[in-house]
């Protein structure tokens, strides 16, 4: 017996991976988050016939038992979250119980909404001799984050930050950026549902990020990049990576004198 959870994309129906988009048109018995992915990827892959259930509003014991009984029925059952599974999917708790049932559970990678992101504003999160460490955390909120992970002590490590789950703490964000060390002019870019035909990119600062979402109305479904990688002018700074430097050799080509 055997569940499959399936990576969606950020958003866009053809964003999903091949594999995924496979399993969803093989699907018997589709389980989404009905809040979060796209409603057009699943009717664009999902076979005729198959059994699409709305999870929104379902809590997880109630979840897990529904999908349990579509796998024991010997039903092909696919589990789609948005982005990538191991982000924030709260996927564990899943497969803990599903595991007590004697299911056994494969996962298909999807984009993850952070690189949907960093794609709309055409930025390389590691810059070489800027910045060369992507971090991916969140800000702290009804969910606490663990003591040594606060949000100002991973900012003092001045490298590129990748918020989730964090639009209506901004104010919390811009300050803990600061605390940190960090100056107001600091880039930063949110990015309100990627790859969505309503996405909304907003490009601004450490110090005015609060006002500036506010003002385009954007309080939840967004990720913030931050970090001087998200210099909207970074393609004229002339960053070079040594890879591709003409005096640079290795084991594919021998360096310019």
């Amino acid at each position: 017996m055997k569940l499959y959870i399936v990576g969606a994309g950020p958003g866009a129906p053809d964003l999903i991976t091949v594999r995924g988009a496979e399993l969803l048109a093989a699907a018997d018995a589709i389980f989404y988050t009905d809040s979060l992915v796209s409603a057009e990827l699943i009717e664009r892959y999902r076979k005729p016939g198959a059994d699409v259930f709305h999870t929104a509003g379902m809590h997880l014991e109630e979840m897990a038992a529904a999908m349990a009984k579509q796998v024991k029925q010997g039903r092909l059952v696919v589990r789609v979250h948005t982005g990538d599974p191991s982000i924030y999917g709260a996927t564990l708790e899943q497969i803990a119980l599903l595991k007590e049932e004697g299911i056994e559970v494969e996962i298909v990678p999807g984009v993850s909404s952070a690189f949907a992101a960093a794609a709309a504003v055409q930025a390389e999160l590691t810059v070489p001799e800027l910045t060369q460490t992507v971090i991916f955390t969140r800000a702290e909120g009804r969910t606490p984050m663990p003591p040594r992970e606060k949000l100002r002590e991973l900012a003092r490590h001045h490298c590129t930050l990748v918020l989730f789950l964090s639009a209506t703490l901004a104010k919390k964000v811009s300050a803990a950026l600061l605390e940190a060390g960090w100056s107001g002019d600091t880039p930063v870019a949110i990015v309100y549902k990627a790859t969505w035909p309503d996405e909304i990119v907003i490009r601004s600062t450490v110090a005015t990020m609060a006002d500036d979402m506010r003002r385009h109305g954007v309080t939840k479904h967004a990720i913030m990049l931050a970090g001087w990688a998200l210099d909207p002018h970074i393609h004229e700074r002339g960053y070079r990576s040594k890879l591709y430097d003409p005096a640079f050799t290795h084991g594919y080509r021998k360096g310019e004198a």
